[in-house]
Protein backbone atom coordinates (compact mmCIF):
# COMPACT_ATOMS: atom_id res chain seq x y z
CA UNK A 1 0.00 0.00 0.00
CA UNK A 2 1.39 3.62 -0.24
CA UNK A 3 2.70 5.39 2.39
CA UNK A 4 -0.66 7.62 2.78
CA UNK A 5 -2.59 4.56 4.56
CA UNK A 6 0.42 2.79 6.90
CA UNK A 7 0.25 2.69 10.43
CA UNK A 8 3.33 2.31 12.20
CA UNK A 9 3.84 1.33 15.47
CA UNK A 10 7.42 1.55 17.21
CA UNK A 11 7.91 -1.02 19.92
CA UNK A 12 7.69 -4.72 19.05
CA UNK A 13 7.09 -5.55 22.91
CA UNK A 14 4.53 -7.44 24.18
CA UNK A 15 1.71 -4.16 23.76
CA UNK A 16 3.61 -2.51 20.49
CA UNK A 17 2.95 -6.22 18.85
CA UNK A 18 -0.80 -6.69 20.23
CA UNK A 19 -1.54 -2.89 19.38
CA UNK A 20 -0.03 -3.63 16.00
CA UNK A 21 -2.24 -6.88 15.79
CA UNK A 22 -5.49 -4.89 16.18
CA UNK A 23 -4.71 -2.64 13.41
CA UNK A 24 -3.76 -5.13 11.21
CA UNK A 25 -6.62 -7.69 11.79
CA UNK A 26 -8.62 -4.42 10.79
CA UNK A 27 -7.34 -4.59 7.52
CA UNK A 28 -5.42 -1.75 7.44
CA UNK A 29 -1.33 -1.58 6.51
CA UNK A 30 0.90 -1.88 9.78
CA UNK A 31 4.10 -2.17 10.10
CA UNK A 32 5.76 -2.94 13.52
CA UNK A 33 9.05 -1.46 14.31
CA UNK A 34 11.23 -4.01 16.21
CA UNK A 35 15.42 -3.49 17.61
CA UNK A 36 15.77 -7.31 17.39
CA UNK A 37 15.96 -8.42 14.38
CA UNK A 38 15.26 -12.10 15.29
CA UNK A 39 11.91 -11.07 16.92
CA UNK A 40 11.34 -9.08 13.60
CA UNK A 41 12.08 -12.05 11.40
CA UNK A 42 9.97 -14.44 13.50
CA UNK A 43 7.04 -12.10 13.29
CA UNK A 44 7.46 -11.87 9.49
CA UNK A 45 7.73 -15.78 9.27
CA UNK A 46 6.13 -17.44 11.80
CA UNK A 47 3.76 -14.84 12.76
CA UNK A 48 4.77 -14.85 16.23
CA UNK A 49 6.74 -12.64 18.84
CA UNK A 50 8.18 -15.25 20.50
CA UNK A 51 9.71 -13.39 23.45
CA UNK A 52 6.98 -11.38 24.27
CA UNK A 53 3.58 -13.07 22.94
CA UNK A 54 5.05 -17.25 22.67
CA UNK A 55 2.26 -18.94 21.21
CA UNK A 56 -0.10 -16.16 20.01
CA UNK A 57 -0.74 -15.93 15.96
CA UNK A 58 -0.23 -13.05 14.83
CA UNK A 59 -2.50 -11.72 11.51
CA UNK A 60 -0.66 -12.05 8.07
CA UNK A 61 -1.39 -8.20 7.14
CA UNK A 62 1.32 -7.22 9.93
CA UNK A 63 5.18 -7.13 8.84
CA UNK A 64 7.49 -6.13 10.95
CA UNK A 65 10.92 -4.29 10.19
CA UNK A 66 14.10 -3.12 12.10
CA UNK A 67 14.49 -0.36 10.22
CA UNK A 68 13.61 2.73 11.96
CA UNK A 69 13.94 5.29 8.98
CA UNK A 70 12.09 3.98 7.02
CA UNK A 71 9.25 2.63 9.49
CA UNK A 72 9.02 5.71 10.47
CA UNK A 73 9.10 7.33 6.42
CA UNK A 74 6.14 5.02 5.11
CA UNK A 75 4.07 6.31 8.05
CA UNK A 76 0.84 8.42 8.08
CA UNK A 77 0.10 7.62 11.51
CA UNK A 78 2.42 7.01 14.25
CA UNK A 79 2.12 4.80 17.29
CA UNK A 80 5.13 4.74 19.79
CA UNK A 81 4.55 1.93 22.08
CA UNK A 82 8.04 2.31 24.38
CA UNK A 83 8.46 2.12 28.13
CA UNK A 84 9.02 5.34 29.67
CA UNK A 85 12.55 5.63 29.65
CA UNK A 86 12.91 5.11 26.06
CA UNK A 87 10.13 7.91 25.17
CA UNK A 88 11.73 10.97 24.68
CA UNK A 89 14.82 8.81 22.84
CA UNK A 90 12.56 7.84 20.61
CA UNK A 91 10.52 11.13 20.16
CA UNK A 92 13.90 12.75 19.29
CA UNK A 93 14.52 10.11 16.87
CA UNK A 94 11.77 10.18 14.79
CA UNK A 95 10.89 13.81 15.05
CA UNK A 96 13.01 14.54 11.91
CA UNK A 97 12.24 11.50 9.94
CA UNK A 98 8.24 11.78 10.46
CA UNK A 99 6.13 12.40 7.42
CA UNK A 100 4.55 15.67 6.78
CA UNK A 101 0.69 15.48 8.40
CA UNK A 102 1.44 12.48 10.21
CA UNK A 103 -0.01 12.36 14.16
CA UNK A 104 1.86 10.90 16.91
CA UNK A 105 -0.09 8.53 19.51
CA UNK A 106 1.51 6.63 21.98
CA UNK A 107 0.43 3.74 24.42
CA UNK A 108 3.40 4.22 27.32
CA UNK A 109 2.19 4.88 30.59
CA UNK A 110 4.58 6.90 33.11
CA UNK A 111 6.15 10.06 33.42
CA UNK A 112 9.85 11.42 32.07
CA UNK A 113 12.30 9.62 34.15
CA UNK A 114 14.40 12.54 36.03
CA UNK A 115 11.90 15.63 35.30
CA UNK A 116 8.28 13.87 36.06
CA UNK A 117 6.93 15.93 32.87
CA UNK A 118 3.93 14.13 31.42
CA UNK A 119 4.94 12.61 28.21
CA UNK A 120 2.27 15.14 26.13
CA UNK A 121 4.68 18.01 27.26
CA UNK A 122 7.92 15.81 26.22
CA UNK A 123 5.92 15.39 23.25
CA UNK A 124 4.80 18.73 22.37
CA UNK A 125 8.52 20.11 23.16
CA UNK A 126 10.30 17.34 20.81
CA UNK A 127 7.66 17.61 17.77
CA UNK A 128 6.01 21.26 17.92
CA UNK A 129 2.69 22.50 18.17
CA UNK A 130 1.37 21.84 14.94
CA UNK A 131 1.75 17.97 15.61
CA UNK A 132 -1.72 16.44 16.61
CA UNK A 133 -1.08 14.14 19.33
CA UNK A 134 -2.84 11.44 21.11
CA UNK A 135 -2.37 9.17 24.09
CA UNK A 136 -4.22 5.13 23.91
CA UNK A 137 -4.65 4.18 27.59
CA UNK A 138 -6.89 1.84 29.74
CA UNK A 139 -7.68 -1.28 30.93
CA UNK A 140 -5.43 -3.85 28.52
CA UNK A 141 -3.12 -6.60 28.99
CA UNK A 142 -1.18 -7.43 25.75
CA UNK A 143 -1.85 -10.89 25.85
CA UNK A 144 -5.49 -10.50 25.76
CA UNK A 145 -5.50 -7.90 23.16
CA UNK A 146 -3.37 -9.95 20.92
CA UNK A 147 -5.74 -13.15 21.38
CA UNK A 148 -9.08 -10.93 20.26
CA UNK A 149 -10.46 -11.25 23.54
CA UNK A 150 -13.00 -8.34 24.66
CA UNK A 151 -11.01 -4.99 25.55
CA UNK A 152 -12.40 -1.07 26.07
CA UNK A 153 -9.71 1.67 26.14
CA UNK A 154 -9.87 5.22 25.61
CA UNK A 155 -7.90 7.48 23.14
CA UNK A 156 -7.34 11.67 24.80
CA UNK A 157 -5.99 14.45 22.32
CA UNK A 158 -6.17 17.72 22.81
CA UNK A 159 -7.60 17.28 18.85
CA UNK A 160 -10.77 15.71 19.19
CA UNK A 161 -10.28 14.77 15.24
CA UNK A 162 -6.78 13.46 15.50
CA UNK A 163 -8.49 11.30 18.59
CA UNK A 164 -11.51 10.14 16.66
CA UNK A 165 -8.42 9.04 13.82
CA UNK A 166 -6.56 6.99 16.00
CA UNK A 167 -9.75 5.80 17.77
CA UNK A 168 -11.09 4.60 14.16
CA UNK A 169 -7.93 2.52 13.38
CA UNK A 170 -8.52 0.44 17.18
CA UNK A 171 -12.00 -0.20 17.17
CA UNK A 172 -13.91 -3.12 16.19
CA UNK A 173 -16.38 -4.98 18.27
CA UNK A 174 -13.67 -6.77 20.10
CA UNK A 175 -12.24 -3.84 21.19
CA UNK A 176 -13.56 -0.74 21.58
CA UNK A 177 -11.91 2.72 21.75
CA UNK A 178 -13.93 6.03 23.49
CA UNK A 179 -12.54 9.00 22.94
CA UNK A 180 -11.30 12.18 25.07
CA UNK A 181 -10.12 15.76 25.53
CA UNK A 182 -8.13 15.25 28.67
CA UNK A 183 -4.62 13.96 28.24
CA UNK A 184 -3.07 14.86 31.67
CA UNK A 185 -6.08 13.39 33.49
CA UNK A 186 -5.48 9.63 30.93
CA UNK A 187 -1.80 10.06 31.40
CA UNK A 188 -1.84 10.50 35.40
CA UNK A 189 -4.53 7.31 35.72
CA UNK A 190 -2.28 5.10 33.29
CA UNK A 191 0.82 5.91 35.56
CA UNK A 192 -0.33 6.04 38.97
CA UNK A 193 -1.98 2.79 38.78
CA UNK A 194 1.50 1.41 38.37
CA UNK A 195 2.45 2.27 41.88
CA UNK A 196 -0.84 1.51 43.25
CA UNK A 197 -0.79 -2.04 41.90
CA UNK A 198 2.43 -2.48 43.52
CA UNK A 199 0.36 -2.10 47.32
CA UNK A 200 -1.88 -4.21 46.50
CA UNK A 201 0.30 -7.11 44.86
CA UNK A 202 2.28 -6.58 48.22
CA UNK A 203 -0.58 -7.24 50.93
CA UNK A 204 -1.96 -10.18 48.08
CA UNK A 205 1.65 -11.35 48.61
CA UNK A 206 1.31 -11.44 52.21
CA UNK A 207 -1.61 -13.06 52.69
CA UNK A 208 -3.52 -10.08 54.17
CA UNK A 209 -7.19 -11.03 52.05
CA UNK A 210 -9.52 -10.03 49.79
CA UNK A 211 -10.57 -6.95 52.08
CA UNK A 212 -7.54 -5.33 52.71
CA UNK A 213 -7.19 -5.69 48.50
CA UNK A 214 -10.63 -3.68 48.17
CA UNK A 215 -9.18 -1.24 50.63
CA UNK A 216 -5.84 -0.10 48.97
CA UNK A 217 -8.03 -0.22 45.46
CA UNK A 218 -10.43 2.33 46.78
CA UNK A 219 -7.87 4.39 49.11
CA UNK A 220 -5.36 4.51 46.29
CA UNK A 221 -8.12 5.81 44.09
CA UNK A 222 -8.72 8.68 46.83
CA UNK A 223 -4.74 9.44 46.09
CA UNK A 224 -5.07 9.58 42.33
CA UNK A 225 -8.24 11.88 42.52
CA UNK A 226 -6.92 14.43 45.11
CA UNK A 227 -3.41 15.03 42.83
CA UNK A 228 -5.44 14.71 39.90
CA UNK A 229 -7.20 17.45 41.17
CA UNK A 230 -4.19 19.62 42.52
CA UNK A 231 -2.77 18.61 38.58
CA UNK A 232 -5.94 20.04 36.86
CA UNK A 233 -7.14 16.79 35.71
CA UNK A 234 -10.79 15.90 35.12
CA UNK A 235 -12.04 13.86 37.54
CA UNK A 236 -14.50 12.20 35.06
CA UNK A 237 -11.35 10.66 33.41
CA UNK A 238 -10.23 9.47 36.76
CA UNK A 239 -13.34 7.77 37.17
CA UNK A 240 -13.40 6.21 33.90
CA UNK A 241 -11.04 3.97 31.46
CA UNK A 242 -7.74 5.65 32.35
CA UNK A 243 -8.32 5.87 35.95
CA UNK A 244 -10.58 3.78 37.77
CA UNK A 245 -10.38 1.13 34.68
CA UNK A 246 -6.63 0.43 34.50
CA UNK A 247 -6.52 0.72 38.13
CA UNK A 248 -9.05 -2.34 38.89
CA UNK A 249 -7.34 -4.20 36.23
CA UNK A 250 -3.63 -3.87 37.34
CA UNK A 251 -4.30 -4.34 40.93
CA UNK A 252 -5.95 -7.53 40.61
CA UNK A 253 -4.63 -9.33 37.35
CA UNK A 254 -1.39 -11.50 37.79
CA UNK A 255 -0.88 -10.47 34.15
CA UNK A 256 0.43 -7.22 35.34
CA UNK A 257 4.25 -6.71 36.16
CA UNK A 258 3.59 -4.54 38.73
CA UNK A 259 1.39 -6.65 40.39
CA UNK A 260 3.70 -9.72 39.92
CA UNK A 261 6.62 -7.09 41.46
CA UNK A 262 4.74 -6.41 44.42
CA UNK A 263 3.56 -10.52 45.28
CA UNK A 264 6.96 -11.19 45.26
CA UNK A 265 8.03 -8.25 47.34
CA UNK A 266 5.18 -9.86 49.95
CA UNK A 267 6.36 -12.92 49.83
CA UNK A 268 9.96 -11.76 50.59
CA UNK A 269 11.74 -11.36 47.41
CA UNK A 270 14.41 -9.05 46.86
CA UNK A 271 13.66 -5.95 44.12
CA UNK A 272 16.41 -7.25 41.78
CA UNK A 273 15.24 -11.13 42.26
CA UNK A 274 11.43 -9.86 41.93
CA UNK A 275 12.46 -7.45 38.50
CA UNK A 276 15.00 -10.31 37.04
CA UNK A 277 12.30 -12.91 37.24
CA UNK A 278 9.40 -10.95 35.70
CA UNK A 279 12.29 -10.17 32.74
CA UNK A 280 10.55 -7.27 31.29
CA UNK A 281 10.45 -3.11 32.30
CA UNK A 282 8.48 -2.66 35.34
CA UNK A 283 7.15 0.91 35.05
CA UNK A 284 6.68 1.42 38.94
CA UNK A 285 10.31 1.43 39.79
CA UNK A 286 10.88 4.71 38.33
CA UNK A 287 7.02 6.05 38.23
CA UNK A 288 6.53 5.82 42.24
CA UNK A 289 9.66 8.79 42.15
CA UNK A 290 8.11 10.54 39.67
CA UNK A 291 4.33 10.56 41.22
CA UNK A 292 6.15 11.86 44.43
CA UNK A 293 7.39 14.34 43.09
CA UNK A 294 4.18 15.57 41.76
CA UNK A 295 2.52 15.49 44.92
CA UNK A 296 5.38 16.90 47.04
CA UNK A 297 5.46 20.05 44.40
CA UNK A 298 1.66 20.43 44.95
CA UNK A 299 1.18 19.91 48.87
CA UNK A 300 -0.60 16.66 48.14
CA UNK A 301 -0.10 13.35 50.41
CA UNK A 302 -0.35 10.38 49.42
CA UNK A 303 0.46 7.85 51.71
CA UNK A 304 -0.16 4.42 50.02
CA UNK A 305 2.27 5.68 47.11
CA UNK A 306 4.69 6.80 49.19
CA UNK A 307 5.17 3.81 51.17
CA UNK A 308 5.63 1.68 48.09
CA UNK A 309 8.33 4.39 47.51
CA UNK A 310 10.40 3.57 50.13
CA UNK A 311 9.88 0.57 49.88
CA UNK A 312 10.93 -0.19 46.07
CA UNK A 313 13.97 2.25 47.48
CA UNK A 314 14.84 -0.39 50.32
CA UNK A 315 14.16 2.32 53.05
CA UNK A 316 11.55 -0.09 54.34
CA UNK A 317 10.28 -3.52 54.83
CA UNK A 318 6.84 -4.25 52.67
CA UNK A 319 6.14 -5.03 56.97
CA UNK A 320 7.36 -1.56 58.07
CA UNK A 321 4.99 -0.26 55.35
CA UNK A 322 2.15 -1.35 55.96
CA UNK A 323 2.52 -1.00 60.12
CA UNK A 324 2.50 2.56 59.54
CA UNK A 325 -0.48 3.04 56.86
CA UNK A 326 -2.41 1.22 60.05
CA UNK A 327 -1.11 3.41 62.57
CA UNK A 328 -2.39 6.35 60.62
CA UNK A 329 -4.91 8.48 62.48
CA UNK A 330 -8.97 8.49 61.93
CA UNK A 331 -10.28 11.07 59.60
CA UNK A 332 -12.90 11.15 57.35
CA UNK A 333 -13.10 9.30 54.08
CA UNK A 334 -13.10 12.30 51.58
CA UNK A 335 -11.46 15.77 52.01
CA UNK A 336 -13.55 19.08 52.14
CA UNK A 337 -12.53 19.70 49.02
CA UNK A 338 -13.78 16.52 47.06
CA UNK A 339 -17.08 16.42 48.84
CA UNK A 340 -17.95 19.90 47.42
CA UNK A 341 -16.98 19.21 44.10
CA UNK A 342 -19.39 15.95 44.25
Amino acid sequence: MTATSTVTVLGAGSWGTALAAQVARLGHDTCLWGRDPATVEAINGRRENPRYLPGVALPAGLRATADFEAAVGAASMLLVVMPSHAFTETLHRLAPLRPGGCGVAWATKGFEPGTGRFLHEVAGEKLGPEVPLAIVTGPSFAKEVAQGLPTAVTVHSDSADFAQQVAERLHSPAFRAYTGTDMLGAELGGAMKNVLAVATGVADGMGLGLNARAGLITRGLSEMLRLGGALGARPETLMGLAGVGDLVLTCTGDLSRNRRLGLALGRGQSLAEAVAAIGQVVESVQTADEVMRQAEAHGIDLPISRQVQRVLHGEITPVEGLKELLAREQKPEYPESLLRES
